[in-house]
């Protein structure tokens, strides 16, 4: 059977630090520059874009809501979603809301990526212990999709006061309802939890090598289908760290220095060692998960990814490292313009 594929734009919102004088851009600049490079990812005809909610000095989005509310003024018809909403530490009836909001400003284009965060920078900030990581994961998804399917609405959980007869509004466009999605990084209980409610699932796949994650794309696969929902509305898909320059050796040359510095960044409070030029040459080797090179070179192993797991969508994340803005235009304008229509569907 012949699956349509989405194509889609991931950011983080990465600042950019001057090489030579380690001064880092300043926010405003990064997320007018994100709202330009959108823009263009709408016109080329790229599917959905992605904005990923962190609370650091080094990202500049911490609310992806508003990110996509700007956008929805100056977009036509991008999908417009998180990437992902941290929903563990977040109020889930603000954060539908809110985004019912962008919904109905964008004409019903708005998706939730919801997942649990590789990061935890939001738990203390918003005063929830890390203890209750994955309690609070579930009962703040549950409640979340209540609040789609029951209005008005009555609730009771661990983390919050109840919900009695409690009216929400504004409504999302569909009926009260948007897609939402299940970003999971490869835990197991996690891909079980999505399978089981029949929710799209997309995989962050950013190390290692890419087809090592079949055992999870399998088990995600055959619970779904033992849960008993239908196999022709099942939908995967795999976020990859993603950037096309004209050559791999422009690629070495000053994509990697940006690239393993902010990987080192992240690296330096989890005991990582330093990420070296080896680490990044098998990244982007035919088996490794960097989906980085020449046109063709992401083209081919895109693709390969697609055969293998039969995908539905493919995000790419873009700006690691905070490259320039016309570096980042080039990449998403080679992603569209010879990439995409080069792909065949699985």
């Amino acid at each position: 059977m012949t699956r349509k594929i989405e194509w889609g734009i991931g950011m983080f919102g990465d600042v950019r630090i001057d090489p030579t004088t380690g001064i880092s851009q300043s926010m405003e600049e990064r997320l007018l520059e994100l709202i330009e490079q959108i823009k263009l990812a709408d016109d080329l005809g790229i599917d959905i874009f992605a904005a990923g909610e962190h609370h650091r000095a080094d990202y500049a989005i911490s609310s992806p809501e508003i990110i996509l509310a700007a956008l929805a003024s100056v977009t036509q018809r991008i999908k417009l979603s998180s990437g992902v909403s941290i929903i563990s530490s977040t109020d889930p009836v603000k954060l539908y809301q809110d985004f019912a909001t962008v919904d109905l400003l964008s004409k019903g284009r708005v998706e939730i990526m919801a997942g649990r965060g590789s990061f935890t920078e939001s738990f203390p900030l918003f005063g929830y212990g890390l203890g209750d990581y994955d309690a609070l994961f579930r009962e703040k998804l549950e409640l979340l999709l209540a609040i789609m399917h029951k209005h008005p609405l009555s609730w009771s959980g661990k983390f919050r006061a109840p919900l009695y007869e409690q009216e929400i509004y504004p409504r999302a466009k569909n009926n009260g309802k948007m897609p939402v999605r299940i970003a999971v990084g490869g835990t197991p209980e996690s891909v079980v939890r999505a399978a089981q409610l029949g929710l799209p699932i997309i995989f962050a796949i950013i190390g290692g090598e890419w087809a090592d994650f079949k055992p999870f794309f399998d088990l995600y696969t055959s619970t779904y289908l033992q849960a008993g929902h239908a196999p022709e509305a099942m939908q995967i898909a795999i976020h990859a760290h993603t950037f096309i320059t004209d050559s791999q050796e422009e690629l070495l040359d000053w994509y990697f220095p940006l690239y393993a510095k902010q990987i080192d960044r992240i690296g330096k409070s989890r005991g990582w060692l330093p990420f070296s030029k080896e680490n990044f040459l098998a990244g982007i080797s035919p088996e490794g998960a960097l989906c980085m090179g020449t046109a063709s070179q992401v083209k081919n192993k895109i693709q390969a990814m697609i055969d293998h797991f039969g995908l539905t969508r493919f995000i790419a994340h873009m700006d690691i490292g905070g490259p320039s803005h016309q570096q980042l235009c080039s990449s998403i304008s080679s992603f569209a313009k010879e990439v995409i229509p080069n792909i065949h569907r699985a």
